[in-house]
């Protein structure tokens, strides 16, 4: 089952990277694809965290504490979210001013480094029990934080646009 799972996620994936590589050759935008594009994104990447956060992938490290075969933990699946829900307020805010609240080249790399993490962590997790083999519990756990990394580092530009664009209203007033 954790292989159909893989299959159909790098399919999500890749079907998300061809949408969007032809809108852009195209020159094909639409209202909904807008909304929807990062909608599907978020919840395919969102849905695969709070997955790797399940007890499914709990192993006891010792009495009082527990370890993820994944490298993922309920607090990593809050700080994706709350980057997510920032990020979406912000362009929400830059277009309501009649900014571009388009996605950033930062996003474009979380994305790519998250649709490239999540079906190598559950490869990793579901086919070579990484609960028994210490090297690839740490190569999850670097994927896991990589990601974990990029997507928060991936919000700076959209944070400081907004504090550009603040700034250059209150001047203007």
């Amino acid at each position: 089952m954790g292989n159909i799972a893989i299959g159909l996620f790098v399919f999500g994936a890749a079907t998300d990277f061809l949408d969007g590589y032809l809108a852009r050759k195209w020159d094909v935008v639409s209202m909904f694809g807008r909304i929807m594009d990062p909608f599907c994104d978020k919840v395919l990447v969102i849905g695969a965290f709070i997955y790797f956060a399940s007890p499914r992938f709990a192993m006891p490290a010792d009495e009082h504490v527990i370890q993820m075969a994944t490298g993922v933990y309920p607090w990593m699946v809050v700080v994706l979210i709350a980057r997510e829900l920032l990020v979406t307020a912000i362009r929400d805010v830059l277009e309501s001013l009649g900014r571009s609240g388009g996605a950033k080249w930062a996003g474009k790399l979380k994305m790519s480094r998250q649709s490239i993490a999540i079906p190598a962590v559950l490869l990793i997790t579901v086919n070579f029990r990484p609960d028994e083999h210490l090297a690839l519990l740490r190569l999850n756990e670097f994927l896991v934080w990589l990601v974990l990394v990029v997507t928060i580092v991936s919000s700076i530009p959209y944070i400081s646009g907004l504090l550009h664009v603040m700034k250059k209203s209150e001047s203007e007033t």
